[in-house]
């Protein structure tokens, strides 16, 4: 949900290369760990469609605030890991740089940003399913509005970081307008979250075998329970 609108020429070329060097090593370190656990072609069947539902839902614009969207990135994420969606958070954001969706220098600053959002929701999730123990939905809503809260606030950290190009204002002169800012891309993280829980909820009726990952402590927590069990009886 949390993205860097800003065109090509807004960093400075310093800034621009530390985030994207951030980003490969992200990316670099998400090949590594899906070299060396292996990756099935239907986990990269759902990672693909993940990918194309989350670009077509960056393209649609909330009309608030100067333009909001949701990405369901924390979905990516409780769908198909923290690695291969990272994966996903880079090709949604070369697309949308395609697209003229922000720049082709903030692919970077953009794909560190939805690997957080990605890393946070799945972990967030897999924690409240398997520790927890909550509901699908409560889970899903719970990791996704986190996730994003905690990205939008990245969001305003990196934009005051980095400060703009040609801009009068000073980082605290602009903190103001980045408060507004932060406070609209989490009301839409909520949003997120509320068709995230719904949407989790659903895909646990009709295909639970998609969230066997973000749900394998809570699984084998379950069969331990079962076994030991039957070992008394």
């Amino acid at each position: 949900m949390a993205h860097i609108h800003l065109e090509d020429g807004a960093f400075s070329l310093p800034w621009l290369a530390l985030w994207s060097l951030l980003a490969a090593g992200v990316i670099a370190l998400s090949l590594f760990v899906l070299r060396k656990g292996g990756m099935t072609t239907r986990k990269l069947a759902v990672a693909a469609m993940a990918a194309s539902v989350g670009f077509a839902a960056s393209q649609i614009d909330i009309p608030v605030f100067g333009g909001l969207h949701l990405n369901f990135t924390p979905l990516i994420g409780i769908l198909v890991g923290p690695a291969l969606g990272s994966l996903c958070a880079l090709v949604i954001n070369v697309f949308g740089a395609a697209v003229g969706h922000g720049g082709w220098g903030m692919i970077g600053a953009n794909t560190l940003v939805n690997a957080l959002e990605i890393v946070l929701g799945y972990y967030s999730y897999r924690l409240m399913r398997g520790r927890l123990k909550t509901g699908r939905f409560t889970s899903g809503f719970s990791a996704t509005a986190f996730a994003l809260i905690i990205s939008a606030l990245v969001v305003a950290g990196i934009v005051i970081v980095s400060g703009i190009q040609d801009s009068q204002q000073t980082g605290e002169e602009a903190l103001p307008s980045m408060t507004v800012l932060i406070a609209a891309n989490m009301l839409t993280g909520i949003i997120e979250g509320l068709a995230t829980g719904y949407i989790v909820s659903f895909i646990g009726r009709v295909r639970p075998d998609l969230l066997e990952e973000s749900e394998a402590e809570r699984t084998e927590g379950m069969a331990m329970v079962v076994a030991k069990g039957r070992a008394n009886v």
